[in-house]
């Protein structure tokens, strides 16, 4: 299994002011009561309730970044409500310095769209991550065959894409892969919840719930690995210990990690 590598995961919520722009909506009424209105209205037609792609706002990246030194989990978190460029920006520079494996779960159906729309909105530069070997300025030609943007290409391995075989029928859920895997899935919060969490001032709790969803998939990634033969079996038990002894130091500093050392199995 080569290093480095970079699991990433997103928690969003609805951009209101963006959907203000875009429609008419009462300057009387809450962002919690326009967004209540549109959802009762799309309901009454049938329609999803989820907001587009591009009106989600980037509350926070939650990463677990992995290489020969150690194994570090770090959230970006806009907790002022003026740092999403910030935080998006911050994510491609760590693209940019390391240039790691990246791996998600549905990052090329959700969170990477995602964040190529806010991040064109903030102004953003990833020059890296949107480099595809075409051999121009700063250009690396081995990006030609292998980057972080072409679909069937590994430098971003969405791994429910690939597990589903790139069909979308076959997509499984990651908390019930994981839980099946024997480690420890979702705690206590799911995305659903995630803009009531935010309304009610619970941003960290959102923060730690998208920390322990990335571990999660990082413990998938691993698996995987073993199944694909980049790790031994000794070696994957011995990174499997690695990080749940690095969760047990985790678990001293913040009780999302005590909860999630508690439901590994």
């Amino acid at each position: 299994m080569a290093w480095p590598v970079l699991v990433f995961d997103i928690e969003t919520i609805p951009d209101m002011a963006g959907w203000r722009r875009l429609n008419a909506a009462s300057p009387e009424l809450s962002d919690a009561e326009v967004n209540a209105q549109w959802k009762a209205e799309r309901a009454a037609h049938g329609q999803s309730d989820f907001m587009p792609l591009y009106l989600q706002k980037v509350l926070a990246i939650s990463c677990v970044f992995r290489n020969a030194e150690g194994l570090r989990v770090h959230s970006f978190v806009d907790r002022d409500g003026q740092s999403e460029g910030r935080i998006i920006q911050t994510f491609f520079n760590a693209i940019e310095k390391h240039e790691p494996q990246l791996v998600s779960w549905n990052g090329s159906g959700f969170d990477l769209p995602v964040l190529h729309y806010r991040g064109l909105q903030h102004g953003v530069v990833a020059d890296k991550y949107w480099d595809l070997g075409e051999g121009t300025h700063g250009s690396d030609r081995e990006f030609k065959w292998n980057n972080y943007i072409s679909r069937y290409h590994m430098r971003h391995l969405d791994l429910m894409d690939l597990l589903a075989k790139y069909t979308p029928r076959n997509n499984a859920p990651m908390d019930a892969l994981a839980k099946l895997c024997g480690f420890p899935g979702k705690l206590g919060m799911d995305g659903s919840q995630v803009y009531e969490q935010f309304l009610a001032g619970q941003t960290e709790e959102v923060r730690r719930y998208c920390e322990t969803d990335v571990m999660n998939t990082y413990l998938l990634y691993c698996r995987f690995q073993k199944m694909r033969g980049g790790l031994t079996e000794a070696e994957y038990t011995q990174e499997i210990q690695f990080v749940k002894d690095h969760v047990a130091a985790l678990a001293g500093q913040e009780p999302h990690w005590q909860a999630y050392l508690q439901a590994w199995v």
